[in-house]
């Protein structure tokens, strides 16, 4: 094993995490009592890893550097961040970045890691994950020898650290469990230790107070009464932010005015901002005037229904179908038809664990998963198995494109047994022929030829077909070569790149060429101009 800290040990450091968090996910969510005890500290540590880790395999093809490597982790972290730990996760892992980039060993990179997690949090806390962060820090710096000796002394006097949180934190000693957030990071600096060394831990980490104590219910009253109990902030804001940093530093103060538990991360001009609001579209409000806010999540924190502050969890319906699509039209068309709609985009990847959580919040017993591609089969696996071992029927429906899901949405019929209908959604998709209109990116060999940077792109059923300059032209010739082996209904979907009137050109082109076909449009907002279906 290597001992020092390189490229290859970043993407081995994440794979080893990733499993940790995975297997302590439940441990830390039930020990979760601060700031707000809604058991999912594990949960979101887990999807915050999981979107770095995918950042980190991506960068794998251009054989990066360890300050590629490590900037790769922390940009995926930041923009996969849950949570209030999560956040605080996705600024250390920066830190940690800024570090190697500047030519610092892992001594310096875990101290600029604390430092700058500390101050991205408008309050701190202590007895909290930056105490754990601060602590293994000073360890590192004290502590002679490789990469290896650091991250092992890190990672002793951070789990010291996490024994001592109840110590620090009334609301942990009143609830007798140790910060989830720290038990995290815990984990993860084990993590770190496996990647370097090999060895992996041999004990358990303490999740108890050392004076015992019962674990708060998730929704329950704080010991301290902070935020979660009945009073406290009733919504968790969270939200990516394109701002220059002079307008974050006043977003960060009004946000501070609205309400708690304040992160704000990032850099150059890519933020990740979370806070704990009674208002949440005066938080949202903020970032509008500061920047250009998206990736919205709004959650309850407490609501007057749940009682105790619990959060109203609504009755298991028995079948609910979720539907995976590249746009926000695509999206409201699936909800539109009865679905709950995800939607991805191509700088944003989605994790299994992320979907797996909008599985069980649609709280089914029986689920069908629509996906908008094959890029999203492993990913969709992954979170289905996760799904099943808590009792719900998962069905994968393997679309590959987002306009079978559209025919096989239309066939959908809860009424049947589960199986009926699952047979019956997929023919409807293996039955429906796709094309899509894409703008080549760069020079590149396909099965037509060479194509250069800025050629139109016609792929029908996954295969370049039509290689032109004009997308009309090319529309035109691709429609024409589908509807050669006949077809009953056209569907259109208009992307964001769509040149105006192409709807119209494409109806009239099938009513003059082609009787008996019907057509229908929509503006489905995807980054590809246009998705052809024909059934």
């Amino acid at each position: 094993m290597p001992n020092t800290l390189d490229a290859a040990t970043v993407h081995a450091w994440c794979e080893h995490a990733l499993d940790a968090l995975g297997v302590a996910r439940e441990t830390i969510d039930a020990i979760n009592v601060y700031p707000v005890p809604d058991a999912d500290t594990g949960t979101n540590l887990y999807l915050t890893v999981e979107s770095a880790a995918q950042a980190v395999e991506a960068a794998r093809a251009g054989d990066p550097t360890l300050a590629e490597a490590t900037a790769a982790m922390a940009h995926g972290a930041l923009l996969g961040a849950r949570g209030n730990s999560g956040t605080i996760l996705a600024q250390l892992l920066r830190g940690l970045a800024d570090g190697t980039a500047a030519g610092g060993d892992l001594r310096s990179a875990l101290d600029g890691a604390a430092r700058l997690a500390r101050a991205a949090v408008a309050r701190p806390v202590e007895g909290t994950i930056l105490s754990v962060a601060t602590a293994a820090a000073q360890a590192a710096a004290k502590t002679p020898g490789d990469d290896a000796d650091v991250a092992r002394a890190a990672c002793a006097e951070a789990r010291a650290a996490l024994a001592a949180t109840p110590d620090r934190l009334p609301a942990l000693a009143g609830a007798g469990v140790v910060d989830a957030g720290g038990y995290g990071l815990v984990v993860l600096l084990q993590a770190l230790v496996t990647a370097l060394t090999g060895e992996r831990p041999t004990e358990p980490l303490p999740d108890r107070a050392a004076t015992g104590g019962e674990v708060c219910a998730p929704g329950t009253r704080a010991p301290d009464g902070r935020p979660g109990a009945p009073g406290g902030p009733a919504f968790e804001v969270i939200y990516l932010l394109d701002a220059p940093a002079p307008a974050v530093e006043v977003l960060r103060r009004r946000l501070d005015v609205l309400g708690d538990s304040l992160v704000v991360v990032g850099g150059d001009e890519l933020w990740h901002v979370h806070v704990h609001v009674d208002d949440a579209g005066a938080a949202v409000e903020a970032g509008i005037e500061a920047g250009r806010p998206h990736r919205v999540r709004i959650t309850h924190l407490a609501g007057p229904a749940g009682g105790a502050g619990r959060p109203v969890v609504p009755d298991p319906v028995e079948r609910a179908v979720v539907a995976v699509v590249p746009g926000e039209g695509l999206a409201r068309l699936c909800t539109e038809a009865g679905a709950v709609a995800v939607t991805v985009r191509p700088e944003e990847p989605l994790g299994s664990g992320e979907l797996a959580v909008v599985v069980r919040e649609v709280h089914a017993r029986e689920v069908v998963l629509l996906l908008g591609g094959p890029e999203l089969r492993h990913t969709a696996a992954a979170a289905a198995q996760q799904v099943r071992a808590a009792g719900v029927r998962v069905a994968i429906i393997p679309a590959r494109s987002p306009v079978q899901s559209l025919a096989a949405l239309a066939v959908h019929a809860a009424e049947r047994r589960f199986d009926e209908d699952v047979v019956a959604m997929t023919a409807a998709a293996g039955a429906t022929r796709y094309a899509e209109l894409a703008v080549a990116e760069r020079r590149s060999w396909t099965t037509r030829g060479v194509c250069e940077a800025g050629a139109v792109l016609g792929m029908i059923d996954g295969d370049v077909a039509v290689i032109g300059d004009d997308l009309t032209a090319c529309a035109h010739e691709v429609l024409d070569r589908m509807l050669a082996a006949g077809g009953e209904l056209v569907t259109l979907v208009l992307g964001t790149g769509a040149p105006d009137g192409l709807s119209r050109l494409l109806r009239d082109r099938v009513r003059r060429a082609h009787l008996g076909v019907d057509v229908v449009s929509y503006a489905g907002h995807q980054p590809s101009p246009l998705l052809i279906g024909v059934e």
